[in-house]
């Protein structure tokens, strides 16, 4: 006999799990240049296809919600196949661990290592169009 599918609340979002649902979706902003090249990495390593990637500005509701789509214009969103809501640093880090980094997955979760992975998040995040213009600079011909 299975388990009823039950609905998810986390960090104040309500995701009902979808039993279709096959990949993890990786929430990003669309507008944002290091987003963009971020997700193509993390892609780019998901060699068996476990994650969807999709700007938050078109994402489909459900599972997109007015507070989802809010929080996602200041961090990264993963929303699990079982209806879990990871954000920031945390999301991260589920990703990394869906496209095999497991390890630095898992170390990356202990505290202090949580703590300062959050920190770090949040200040790229709020200085993105920087960190963008410094790591991902035009190439000439």
């Amino acid at each position: 006999m299975s388990k009823p599918v039950l609905p998810v609340v986390l960090f104040g979002f309500f995701c009902q799990p979808s039993k279709v649902a096959e990949k993890h979706l990786v929430l990003w902003d669309g507008e944002c240049g290091f987003c963009r090249r971020s997700v193509d990495w993390l892609l780019a390593l998901d060699h068996e296809s476990r994650l969807e990637a999709l700007p938050y500005q078109q994402a489909p509701s459900p599972p997109m919600t007015p507070a989802l789509a809010s929080a996602c214009e200041r961090a990264v969103h993963v929303v699990a196949v079982d209806g879990r809501v990871f954000r920031a640093g945390r999301a991260v880090l589920f990703a990394l661990d869906v496209v095999g980094w497991r390890t630095l997955a898992f170390v990356g979760r202990i505290p202090p290592f949580i703590w300062a992975i959050e920190l770090g998040y949040w200040v790229v995040a709020r200085n993105r169009r920087w960190f963008s213009k410094l790591l991902f600079r035009a190439r000439t011909s």
